[in-house]
C-alpha cells in the first residue's frame, strides 16, 4: 500500500500537532484529545456509512450506460440540469454527498455533470435552507439568496467543462 502526498502532509501534521500538544498540556492533553477524536468517529461514523452504503447502491443499482446517456460527457444541458436537482435535494452532509460524488464519477458521469452536483448540493440545498436558513434569516433574505445562487450550479458544471476539455484534450504535435 502506497501512501501519497496529501496522505503524509496529513500524518506530519498530525505528528507536529501531537508533539505540540504534548509539549503545552503533556500527557493528559494527549487523552484528552484522543478521547475527543474518539467521540467524533463515533459521531461521524454513522454519516459515513449511510453515504458509502449509498454510494455502493448507486454501483449496484444504476446502470453504467443510464449513467453515461443522463450524466455523461454527451449528456450537455439536461446533464448538469438534473445534477443541479440531485444536488439541491441530497439530504445530509458531506458524508452522503461526496461518496456519491465518487460513485458518479465512476459510473460514467461527466466532470461538469459532478461540478453541477456538488455546487448545487452547497448553494441550494434544500434541507439545509428549511431547517436553518428560513428560520435564521427570513423568507425575504432566503429568497433573493436562492435565486441570486439558482445559476451558479450550471455555470460551474459548463466550466468545469471547458476547463477539463482544455486540460484533458490529447496534446497536438507540432
Amino acid at each position: 500500500m502506497r501512501i501519497n502526498r496529501t496522505e503524509l502532509g496529513f500524518a506530519v501534521f498530525a505528528a507536529v500537532s501531537g508533539a505540540l500538544c504534548f509539549w503545552l498540556g503533556g500527557a493528559d492533553a494527549i487523552w484528552r484529545a484522543l478521547g475527543s477524536a474518539g467521540r467524533t468517529v463515533l459521531m461521524i461514523a454513522p454519516m459515513f456509512a449511510a453515504g458509502l452504503l449509498l454510494a455502493g447502491m448507486v454501483h449496484v443499482l444504476v446502470p453504467r450506460e443510464g449513467v453515461a446517456r443522463w450524466l455523461g460527457a454527451a449528456s450537455g444541458v439536461r446533464g448538469l440540469l438534473i445534477a443541479m436537482g440531485v444536488g439541491a435535494f441530497t439530504p445530509g452532509g458531506p458524508f452522503t454527498s461526496f461518496p456519491l460524488v465518487v460513485a458518479l464519477a465512476e459510473a460514467g458521469a461527466d466532470v461538469g455533470v459532478l461540478v453541477a452536483y456538488l455546487t448545487s448540493w452547497a448553494t441550494l440545498g434544500f434541507n439545509r435552507i428549511l431547517v436553518w436558513e428560513l428560520p435564521l434569516l427570513g423568507a425575504d433574505f432566503v429568497v433573493l439568496r436562492v435565486v441570486a445562487s439558482l445559476p451558479l450550479p450550471l455555470l460551474a458544471g459548463l466550466i468545469a467543462r471547458a476547463i477539463a476539455a482544455r486540460l484533458l484534450a490529447p496534446r497536438r504535435s507540432a
